[in-house]
């Protein structure tokens, strides 16, 4: 097991959340899932604590029995290489949740997530720092980022 590993509360929906999670990233899987005994805190049965691994990376996501919310200080980035794989995680991790500028969005269970193509920081990281300021304007005006137009911006 890593150090340090992301750990994820929810009132109820942990094995849920964690199903989806595995089906959106390649590489995924639940690694287990301690279930509650008779007489703890949630239904006898239901998960406690499911640990998973999304492309290679640990998390364990709990079921605490009472919401707490999730904001948008602490969330996850995806690295993407292409325009399509900046397609598939915003549309699969936003669905029936909220998008929000500049790659970020929080899925339906309220985990915030940045969707980024690894060119962006190329860019603003340019040596051109006039392009690099066209490239950040560019990037403001979106939700999902569009790498051809962070291109264009910086030509």
């Amino acid at each position: 097991m890593k150090r340090i590993t992301p750990f994820l509360w929810f009132a109820t929906e942990a094995e849920e959340a964690a199903r989806f999670y595995v089906e959106v990233f390649p590489n995924s899987r639940i690694s287990s899932v301690a279930r509650y005994a008779e007489g703890g805190p949630g239904p006898a049965g239901s998960a406690l604590t499911v640990a998973f691994q999304l492309d290679g990376e640990e998390f364990v996501a709990l079921n605490g029995q009472r919401p707490i919310p999730h904001t948008a200080a602490i969330s996850f980035v995806v690295n993407c290489t292409t325009q399509e794989e900046v397609d598939h995680y915003w549309e699969a991790l936003g669905a029936g949740g909220k998008y929000d500028q500049c790659g970020w969005l929080a899925d339906k269970y309220g985990i915030s997530w940045q969707v980024v193509p690894r060119a962006l920081p190329e860019l603003l990281q340019q040596p051109d720092r006039a392009a690099a300021g066209r490239v950040m304007q560019a990037m403001m005006q979106m939700n999902k980022i569009d790498i051809a137009k962070l291109r264009e911006a910086s030509a």
